[in-house]
Formats: C-alpha cells, structure tokens, sequence
C-alpha cells in the first residue's frame, strides 16, 4: 500500500478543520506534517492552534513542526518554509488549504473582505507555492495540491458570491498553470474539492450545525487527498478532483462512514 511515511507534509491553514484532517491522515503514515496556521492562542470562537494540531499530529504517529504564518506576509511564509527545511531536510508535498470566504453579492462586500480572500486564496496560494518549489523541484515525488474547485465560466456560480468565486478560481488557476509549467520536471499540481458539504467552523456562515447535519466530515477529504498525494507525481498532474470521485477509484465503497449523520439528505458543495 502506497504510504506517506517519512515524507514532509506542509499544510498551510493546518490548525483545525481539512487541514488538520489531512495532517492527521499523513501523521498515520509517520509522516513530517509542518503546522502553518494564524492561530497560535486559543479562541473562543474556533478550536485549536498550532500547537494543539501538532500535538494531535505527534499522538498520531507523525513528526509536527507547528510555525506561526499569515500567507499573506511573504517574510513569514519564506520563514516557514526555512524552519520546514531545516528541521526535516526538505519538502515533499505543499497543501495549500488555507481559505477565506464571504459570501456576499458585489455591493454588498466590503473591499477588506475582497481583499482578503484574494490575499489568501490566490496570492496565498501562489506564494506558499513560489517558496516551496524550490525544495519540491529536489524532491522524489513531489506534490502541490490545491483545496480549490474545478474550473466552470458558468455565470451561476459567479453572480451570489462574485468575489468569493474570483478568489478560489484564483486559487484553481494556479492549478492549470502549474501543472503545465512544471509537467517535464515531475512535480505533480492538482487541485481537490469536496462532493458535499464538508463540517468544519467554516460552516457557522452556511447555517451552523443544521447544515453540518447534512454533511460530511473532513476525514473524507483527507482519505481522498491521501489517495492523491501518494500516486507517482508525473502521471498524476493537472487535474481537478472529487472526493469521492477518488477514493471510489481507490476501491472505497462505503462512503456513508464520512456522513456527519447518517440517512440525511447531502447538501452539495458549492461549484458542483
């Protein structure tokens, strides 16, 4: 069975919710998972910080190396990447989860809410890219995979959440790009999203615990990006994956075990 052990994972949004999933995921292997997060004193309204994800990671099986990093502070990521570097040697995989969302129309969003999706999901995501390239072009198979959906120019999904939509395409852009420029030199780039619903804290602006009710959680993803991160990075590069879509491919039949209450209706994720 394909396996993540001894690879260094870094995760960027990494303190609760998918991040932390797929974390927890690699740690089983016995995997290096650095913890990039905000968050690194406890919040009333979300759970966990750096150091509790990396607590979590090392109970697990892995090695966690929790780094303070606001992706949209150049300086920060590049120090991240350098405190990855130096305590693990290199870098195998960049999971670029972290996101901001409003779900707004157009006049009704502030321009610091637009400029904070944009400064985290596409230039965030381009940036955590740029600095680990580096080390990932050094790697034996090196992945970049992105928590962003696929690409659709259908106005429906634009016209709700116009500046929502822009930010996480950016992030899905980088994906086609990527995975082109960076095809000959064996660096896999594909992006991951959700079929349903995933509950996470993000969900308190979909309609909270109702709506989690007909959901998913995140273990679903983290297996689906397992599946992906461990395939041979060269023949798997440039596409724009489903979850289930992908651990059916991997001989996964019983998806109700991700149902956050089983015999409910699931709610669709956005962009599907």
């Amino acid at each position: 069975m394909a396996t993540l052990q001894g690879k260094t994972i870094f995760i960027t949004g990494a303190t609760r919710g998918i991040g932390l999933a797929i974390g927890l995921r690699a740690a089983r292997d016995g995997a290096n998972v650095v913890v990039a997060g905000k968050t690194t004193a406890p919040n009333p309204k979300l759970p966990g910080t750096i150091h509790t994800a990396a607590a979590e990671i090392d109970a697990a099986g892995g090695k966690a190396l929790p780094v303070a990093c606001d992706i949209r502070e150049e300086a920060q990521v590049r120090a991240a990447v350098q405190a990855a570097l130096e305590r693990f040697g290199g870098i195998d995989v960049l999971v670029n989860n972290a996101s901001a969302i409003h779900l707004a129309g157009t006049v009704e969003t502030p321009m610091k809410r637009y400029d904070l999706m944009h400064q985290v999901n596409a230039r965030g995501t381009y940036l955590c890219s740029q600095a680990c390239l580096p080390a990932l072009l050094e790697a034996k198979n090196p992945h970049i995979l992105m928590l962003s959906p696929p690409l659709s120019l259908q106005p429906r999904w634009f016209a709700p959440h116009l500046a929502y939509t822009m930010a996480k395409y950016g992030m899905s852009l980088c994906v086609l790009g990527m995975a082109e420029e960076f095809r000959d030199r064996g660096v896999a780039v594909n992006a991951l999203w959700p079929r349903t619903v995933i509950a996470t804290s993000a969900l308190n602006l979909l309609g909270g615990e109702e709506t989690a009710r007909h959901g998913r959680t995140p273990e679903i993803v983290a297996d689906a990006a397992h599946a992906i991160l461990t395939r041979e990075a060269r023949s798997c590069t440039g596409n724009f994956f489903i979850d289930e879509e992908v651990l059916r491919q991997a001989g996964v039949t019983d998806l109700q075990r991700y149902a956050v209450e089983k015999g409910q209706e699931l709610l669709p994720d956005f962009f599907l």
